[in-house]
């Protein structure tokens, strides 16, 4: 297997998560970052015994294949605009584009130079919701017609240090905490056809109550409270609710109603959980197997195991270009997943139905001796 460079531009919060979880891939090398504030990649670089450099220096460097783009989502397009300018392939954070402007662009330079262009989440890679996938692969719960999403809490400014992104365009829930959920159930149900949804915030102004800034306003900027409905090309019906303005709720992650029984997949957000599934109305045991991006290997701020596999994406994209064969997070998969996010906020400006003008296929599932195979 050949083993790949992999640079990083953006040190902030994320960037620790890559740094420490690339080693548990194969057909990867974590070499260098860089920052605006040189300040913060030469910490990370220390920290993670790395080489930091200037943003111009990682896309000069030769032994660099790949930049993960750690930026703000503003930001994602110019930085991987100018990756790929330089040769090199990007991986970035999501969303990795905010308009299909955008991801068209990106699409074209990368056509023309020969390069791959991939997105986080990768958690649909996690043991759960490959389960989850085989589950209805299999018609374990007869045809998927219909289901709901939820993902509410308060909001992000009770815990990040600079939450201030969140609340302009190109944050909020959907955009921030849609690519988990919606990348799940497009790899889970296929492409969706059309949206349709309503808006709204609870305030003109957030609160900052973590720290350092305890005590700021930010202005609210972008809808906090977003109700929808997406028609799938399956005929699947998802309701998907999101919100940051709800302190306690008591619905489940996510459901997917069949002919003859439910599939409870668990939080999008993680590669783990526990997959409970009915037979029309009584719980049955889920099928088992030992997923190898399902073994916990950390634990959480409350002491409990998880499993933590971020890099999945990254590993399968760049053993992808090895191999000559389509990566997962790929760009298409990742801009359909976009449009529907932004189609999402724009019916719920309008009020009207949102026809997609994108299509995907499904990712190829992730099988056990597949994500065996991603690992070093």
């Amino acid at each position: 297997m050949s083993t790949l460079g992999i640079g990083v531009i953006g040190c902030g919060n994320i960037s620790a998560a890559y740094m420490k979880l690339a080693p548990l891939f194969g057909g990867i090398e974590m070499r260098a970052c860089a920052d605006l504030n040189e300040d913060a990649a030469k910490a990370r670089a220390e920290e993670f015994g790395l080489r930091a450099e200037t943003i111009d220096g990682l896309l000069a460097a030769d032994d660099i294949d790949i930049i993960v783009n750690l930026t703000i989502p503003a930001a994602h397009f110019e930085v991987s605009k100018r990756v790929l300018e330089a040769g090199k392939h990007v991986y970035s954070e999501k969303p990795f584009v905010l308009t299909l402007e955008e991801g068209a662009e990106l699409a074209r330079i990368a056509g023309e130079k020969g390069l791959r262009v991939g997105s986080a989440p990768d958690t649909f890679f996690g043991g759960s919701h490959q389960l989850a996938r085989s589950l209805v692969d299999n018609g374990a719960v007869g045809k998927i017609s219909s289901g709901t999403c939820f993902v509410q809490s308060p909001g992000m400014e009770m815990w990040h240090p600079n939450p201030d992104f969140f609340f302009q365009p190109g944050g909020g829930p959907v955009l921030d905490l849609g690519p988990y959920y919606i990348s799940n159930l497009v790899q889970l149900l296929g492409p969706v056809k059309r949206v349709c949804a309503m808006a709204s915030s609870a305030s003109e102004y957030r609160t900052i109550t973590s720290q350092p800034r305890n005590g700021e306003k930010i202005k609210v900027e972008t809808p906090t409270t977003i109700h929808s409905v997406l028609q799938f090309e399956s005929g699947a019906q998802i309701l998907y609710g999101t919100s940051w303005d709800v302190w306690q709720h008591g619905h489940s992650n996510m459901e997917l109603y069949g002919a003859t029984g439910t599939i409870h997949v668990p939080d999008p957000n993680f590669f783990g959980g526990e997959v409970r599934m009915t037979n029309k109305s009584a719980f049955v045991n889920a099928p088992g197997w030992d997923h190898p991006l399902g073994v916990p290997n950390s634990v959480d701020g409350r002491g409990t195991p998880q499993a933590n596999y971020r890099c999945a994406g990254l590993a399968d994209m760049a053993q992808a270009v090895s191999a000559g064969r389509p990566h997962r997070c790929s760009l298409e998969f990742s801009l359909h997943v976009v449009e529907v996010m932004t189609s999402i906020l724009k019916s719920g400006e309008t009020g009207q139905f949102i026809e997609m003008t994108t299509t995907c296929d499904r990712p190829a599932a992730l099988g056990l001796d597949e994500a065996k195979d991603l690992l070093a």
